[in-house]
């Protein structure tokens, strides 16, 4: 072999090993990378118990129930499914009925989703943009969401959204 044909092979191998390593890093990513799933996902999906992921929608109305040592139960809903939800700990301060929420944890033998953290949105008007496209995609959006934010007036054609606004919200946030 030449000089030249062993730098080749070197170089030909040390692609493929990479090729090969990215392969495996994305295959166990695969699952990971959707940054919640929605009770309709989770049913579609037939999610084994155990297994971790977040789960994101609008906490039901009426839902909420408080038991003792800061244990609290209340119901996550996408407008097509709804699933229970078991937490143990100081829910956070903008957590309400009605509002969107992404919790953490896995789901038990009983179908019930045991969360171990618990994330709620900022203020009235913000909705994550997963939220709000799955929210669109099942026909559940309300078209006062993004009049909320401007007290019911349009924006004009000239406004250009900020990368990040005053309250540090991400520049992918519907409002």
């Amino acid at each position: 072999m030449t000089r030249k044909q062993r730098r080749m092979t070197i170089i030909g191998g040390s692609l493929a090993v990479l090729a090969l390593a990215a392969a495996l890093v994305l295959n166990a990513l695969r699952d990971s990378i959707v940054f919640f799933s929605t009770p309709t996902m989770v049913a579609e999906k037939h999610v084994a118990p155990g297994k971790r992921f977040r789960l994101g929608g609008l906490v039901q109305p009426g839902s909420l129930q408080r038991g003792d040592n800061l244990a609290v139960t209340f119901e996550v809903a996408d407008g097509g499914a709804k699933l229970p939800v078991a937490y143990k700990g100081i829910l956070p301060d903008l957590f309400r009925e009605g509002q969107g929420v992404v919790a953490e944890g896995a789901l038990d033998a009983n179908g019930v989703f045991k969360a171990d953290t618990v994330l709620a949105k900022h203020d009235e008007t913000y909705m994550p943009k997963d939220v709000a496209d799955a929210l669109k995609k099942q026909g559940h959006w309300k078209d006062d969401y993004g009049a909320q934010a401007s007290g019911g007036s349009k924006p004009s054609g000239d406004a250009k959204p900020a990368a990040t606004t005053a309250q540090g919200n991400p520049q992918g946030a519907v409002r």
